[in-house]
């Protein structure tokens, strides 16, 4: 569902946290970028929320935006949070 257009996506439930979509935005080699990893493995896993990563060296546009922050994380296409993810925050996101 994460490659689908968003045109045929069916609408998030925000109550159902299985309908939202974690990204991380990360670069090979980083070692923060291996503890958000480990952190959104761990609550989208729990939580059943589907996730994606995303090699910042691979796309020139979340290389030119995001550069400076990796690790990001991204819940349903908007920031969440850089640098260090913090587990009971990501999980409060994920389900209030």
């Amino acid at each position: 569902m994460a490659g689908m257009s968003p045109l045929f996506r069916r609408k998030a439930d925000p109550a159902d946290p299985r309908d939202r979509l974690v990204t991380l935005v990360r670069k090979p080699g980083c070692h923060l970028c291996d503890d958000a990893q480990a952190v959104i493995e761990k609550v989208c896993g729990e939580l059943g929320v589907p996730w994606e990563g995303k090699d910042i060296t691979e796309d020139r546009a979340l290389h030119d935006q995001y550069w400076e922050q990796i690790p990001v994380v991204l819940i349903d296409g908007e920031q969440h949070t850089f640098w260090r993810v913090n587990e009971e925050r990501l999980r409060r996101a994920l389900t209030d």
